[in-house]
């Protein structure tokens, strides 16, 4: 889990919440903070109680994060430390991901509006939850046309 990112509007920076299943599914949350409280909202309603292990880096917030949520499986890597590995501890799906996410912003989007960073989220956990599928193509081309419409009135509704 990784619940720092940030993801740049203009002067202000937007919050962006990633959760990975190590070989799974990727989820993105547009937060209103980054805040010990909200992650632990987050781990909540997102994480399953049985999950093994939780590992997160050692901010501060997603320590007192895993406290809030009543978990005790948790680990952590030192990133204050320049330490990104120790063994089986790492964040290293998460970062990927968010990685992607900032690649498609510089490189294709080039900026976004918070009103509408839920659904290029979306996008990105549809593409990066996809990547590796045979049928991606055919898969991509189903959910074009099984999806709703999206009318410019919708679009650009306050």
């Amino acid at each position: 889990m990784r619940g720092k990112g940030h993801i740049a509007k203009n002067d202000n920076k937007e919050v962006v919440i990633g959760i990975r299943k190590r070989n799974g599914d990727l989820r993105f949350f547009h937060a209103h903070d980054a805040k010990s409280g909200t992650l632990a909202q987050y781990i909540r309603e997102n994480i399953s109680e049985d999950v093994e292990v939780i590992f997160t880096d050692d901010h501060i917030a997603n320590v007192a994060a895993m406290r809030k949520a009543g978990r005790k499986n948790h680990k952590t890597i030192n990133h204050t430390a320049g330490s990104y590995v120790n063994g089986d501890i790492h964040t290293n799906t998460v970062e990927s991901a968010f990685s992607l996410l900032k690649r498609g912003i510089m490189g294709t989007w080039h900026k976004l509006s918070a009103k509408h960073l839920p659904a290029y989220l979306e996008e990105m956990e549809f593409r990066f939850n996809r990547r590796n599928r045979s049928d991606l193509f055919i898969d991509t081309l189903r959910h074009m046309v099984t999806a709703s419409v999206l009318t410019f009135e919708k679009l650009t509704a306050a």
